[in-house]
């Protein structure tokens, strides 16, 4: 496995699956990590995340201005329902068993193991984040697994299973994305 950097222009494909995803920051040397449903694409180079009152990594995003989105798979799946049934508020420890690391140029956690990471930093609006709880963040940083996302494309066909992105679809149900079908409808763009 390499981790590779995602063309900024193509980062957006990283959610545009859809997938279950988790979130992390960091402020004044302070991590943590939260599993988050209600994340999606603005545009090509935005993304929207719900972060609720309730979450510590709010006050981390807020803070720091700056949150990570990453995109898990099928054997992260512990992972995702254990940051999301663990407040970091409640749990000094939360993150002792979480395998983290960091990119070169920001200073932000990421989960190993997750198929991509998207670094966004918070484009402030203070009605959105106050009182529906939404934080837009423009794409600055964007990596991907590139057994299972390479060239700003996903390529689940050739990839493992456990490395295939998870979805959330209500009342503790996940499933793991399927094998691609190709539709012939004439030419299209990249």
């Amino acid at each position: 496995m390499a981790i590779k950097p995602v063309d900024l222009k193509k980062a957006y494909r990283l959610l545009q699956v859809g997938p279950t995803t988790m979130i992390s920051a960091k402020h004044d040397g302070i991590e943590n990590v939260m599993a988050a449903a209600w994340v999606g694409l603005v545009g090509n180079n935005k993304v929207m995340a719900y972060i609720g009152k309730q979450a510590f990594t709010r006050e981390l995003v807020e803070k720091s201005g700056y949150y990570v989105v990453h995109v898990p798979t099928v054997q992260q799946m512990e992972t995702v329902l254990y940051v999301g049934e663990h407040s970091a508020k409640e749990m000094d420890n939360k993150l002792e068993h979480i395998p983290l690391f960091y990119q070169e140029e920001f200073d932000l956690p990421l989960v190993e193991g997750s198929a991509g990471w998207l670094v966004c930093k918070v484009i402030p609006n203070a009605q959105n984040e106050q009182e529906l709880d939404l934080f837009m963040g423009e794409i600055v940083g964007a990596w991907s697994d590139d057994r299972v996302f390479n060239n700003g494309h996903w390529i689940f066909d050739d990839a493992p299973d456990e490395l295939r992105t998870v979805h959330y679809v209500a009342g503790g149900q996940f499933y793991a994305i399927g094998k691609g079908t190709k539709f012939n409808h004439g030419p299209g763009k990249d």
